[in-house]
């Protein structure tokens, strides 16, 4: 399997590994995403970030996971050095992590000095591990002084001691090595590692569920790379064993979220076909979501899916930003009430609006509806980019969406789950610009691009050139490989060009739209049906063809259900998919400014701020009763030029 690249090769073992009737349901119903080496992105927007994050973020997090001791770990675990475990019993992930990340930058840029380090750590990582695949470097140098929380035996924890969360990012990260290198050395150590989990875990033997969810993601890519259905079946364990027990008294010495009700913190307060609700831990809750519809992709059994799908609408419904963040309490890092939308104290971690892009992404590829799309997309652009600065080495945990002044970037946390995160992300970011079925191409996401596809009428190739999201103008070149070659293409029409900025009724626009969508098709016109959010056209091709996609890109005033206080009497301003800001940088004080939603805001184009921005101007009321133009930035953009106020939600005059 040298050479293919990874989701081809994760979407074709699945099908190879699949009893017919799962075979057929899959090629007829998941779209496919396009490998790694099918897409390659050139835009003006994007690749600045990507770069960045090879450039700079991967080799920041590896130094200081190397500063705070969690490189050190593997060492001192695998004997080929002295001392003791430092940090937390999760801190493990964060290595593997940003190995994750590493390997998917590889793919797609090679590097000799990245791949010797990386190379170097998986060395590190196989050493650690215990002659029967255990690893988990706390109990393994020091099993009578651990780390708090891990517990003082194998396993006997697990709800708390993140054992089970540690190696499900292993197995990620052995997946990319293995798609990125051809070498089976870390997916060894993956694999020896779960047949031990296998051997504890499973009807009869331990019936106990992570308290973390991760592992059921990790294990059915180990499924896709080996086709051995023993790592499909253990995932689908850890998914039916929850909600089958009663509540978990958390260990003591784990005082973080000590009287928080741990069955629904956890997610296990039901069985998950039973949950229709989004409870407890945003991260955990969504990484849970997404292994669920990744189980009906590989198993046929939809039930799985349409409980995401559930919690997916109960979501969207009254329990997400206007950002695409997600897990509103800072208490528990987890969803709130309906409606429960705290503006200052917003929590909607990186990690949350990380594991929300992953199972939009999921929930799409299962329906081919462009309203999952639309919300990965608005994650996508605010709420997920938000969590890094511009330099690549300063960071958000929680990302608020009001700030007194005293909320900055940090360069590290003691829990620093969202850089690692974000690292590995951003590499492997293009895959939800394409999609495709047997004779369909989709257009999920505007972004300057270059794609090939294999369908059945033969390679077709897509190059994209736009400067969304500041402009909606994208024009899309079809290379068909023979002319007059027969083939749909699906572009998908995003939902803020209509009267709200996603499904689920929670926002609204306020200020009319003027400009309209239009499609143009070798100059003219037309010719196109409209399903599931996406303009299809189907047609003979030839090479050369040529669509132009406008779309209305202009500043437009949000409002919130009645039912969401934090926003009552406020307004919210978006251009396209962003959401955009007030900042004290450029205002003065911002969080009682007060704005005329019938006012007309101004949007222009700056070149040289912030690396190319679009930004906006109106006239709003100061908090001393005099009137000023302001200027509104990028949401994902504060917090870059020091403390200071910022605002989303704006009262009104």
């Amino acid at each position: 399997m040298k050479g293919m690249s990874l989701f081809r090769a994760l979407i074709t073992l699945f099908l190879i590994s699949c009893g017919s009737n799962s075979e057929d349901r899959k090629m007829n119903s998941w779209l496919k995403t396009p490998g790694a080496d099918e897409v390659r992105i050139n835009d003006s927007f994007w690749t600045p970030k990507i770069d960045r994050n090879r450039e700079v973020t991967i080799p920041y997090v590896f130094s200081q996971c190397e500063a705070t001791g969690r490189i050190d770990n593997f060492a001192v675990a695998g004997g080929l050095k002295e001392g003791k475990h430092t940090g937390e019993r999760y801190n493990d992930s964060d290595v593997f992590k940003v190995i994750e990340g590493a390997y998917y930058s590889l793919m797609e840029t090679p590097d000799p000095a990245l791949r010797r380090y990386a190379d170097s750590l998986v060395t590190l990582i196989a050493a650690a591990q215990e002659d029967d695949g255990y690893l988990y470097t706390t109990r393994t140098i020091d099993p009578v002084n651990m780390a708090p929380g891990a517990g003082r035996e194998r396993w006997i924890d697990e709800r708390v001691s993140h054992e089970l969360y540690n190696v499900g990012h292993m197995y990620e990260a052995a997946v990319a090595h293995y798609h990125a290198t051809g070498s089976d050395t870390f997916l060894n150590v993956a694999l020896k590692n779960a047949a031990l989990v296998e051997k504890e875990f499973g009807w009869g033997r331990r019936e106990i569920a992570p308290g973390h969810q991760e592992i059921e993601i990790g294990l059915i890519k180990l499924y896709g790379v080996t086709g051995e259905k023993r790592w499909l079946d253990l995932a689908q364990f850890f998914i039916d064993v929850r909600g089958r027990g009663g509540d978990y008294v958390r260990h003591p010495d784990d005082s973080r979220f000590r009287v928080y009700n741990d069955s629904v913190y956890l997610q296990m307060h039901k069985p998950v076909l039973e949950q229709e609700e989004a409870v407890g831990h945003a991260v955990r809750g969504a990484y849970m979501y997404t292994a669920m519809a990744d189980l009906s992709e590989a198993t046929g059994d939809d039930r799985y899916l349409e409980a995401s799908k559930r919690i997916w609408d109960d979501v969207t419904g009254g329990k997400i930003y206007i950002t695409g963040g997600i897990g509103s309490k800072e208490y528990g890092e987890a969803f709130g009430e309906y409606f429960e939308l705290p503006n200052m104290t917003a929590y909607t971690e990186t990690c949350a609006s990380v594991a929300n892009v992953f199972w939009c992404h999921r929930l799409y590829r299962a329906t081919g509806e462009s309203k999952y799309i639309d919300v990965l997309e608005r994650t996508l652009y605010n709420g997920l980019i938000s969590g890094i600065g511009f330099d690549g080495c300063h960071f958000f945990y929680p990302n608020p969406l009001e700030s007194d002044g005293s909320f900055e970037r940090a360069g590290w946390f003691d829990c620093s789950c969202c850089p690692v995160n974000v690292a590995r992300f951003m590499p492997a970011m293009k895959q939800y610009i394409y999609a495709s079925s047997e004779d369909q191409i989709s257009i999920n996401l505007f972004i300057s691009s270059e794609a090939t596809f294999e369908l059945n009428s033969g390679i077709v190739g897509i190059s994209q050139q736009t400067e969304y999201p500041w402009s909606g103008r994208v024009e899309m070149k079809v290379i068909p490989a023979s002319e007059n070659q027969r083939f749909g293409i699906r572009i998908r029409i995003p939902s803020w060009t209509g009267d709200e900025p996603f499904a689920g009724g929670l926002y609204r626009y306020i200020t009319p739209q003027t400009g309209q969508t239009v499609v143009e098709i070798n100059g003219e016109k037309g010719g196109y049906e409209e399903k599931d959010g996406f303009m299809i056209i189907d047609r003979k091709w030839k090479k050369g063809d040529l669509i132009v996609l406008l779309l209305p890109v202009e500043p437009r005033f949000i409002v919130a259900r009645d039912e969401v206080t934090a926003d009552s009497g406020r307004v919210a301003l978006g251009v396209g998919p962003i959401v955009y800001c007030l900042e004290e940088a450029d205002n003065g004080k911002v969080r009682e400014i007060k704005v005329d939603p019938d006012t007309s805001p101004e949007y222009i184009f700056e070149r040289d701020n912030m690396g190319g921005t679009g930004l906006v101007l109106f006239n709003a009321v100061m908090a001393d009763g005099s009137e000023k133009q302001v200027k509104a930035i990028p949401y994902y953009s504060w917090a870059n030029r020091g403390r200071g106020e910022m605002i989303v939600w704006m009262k009104t005059k």
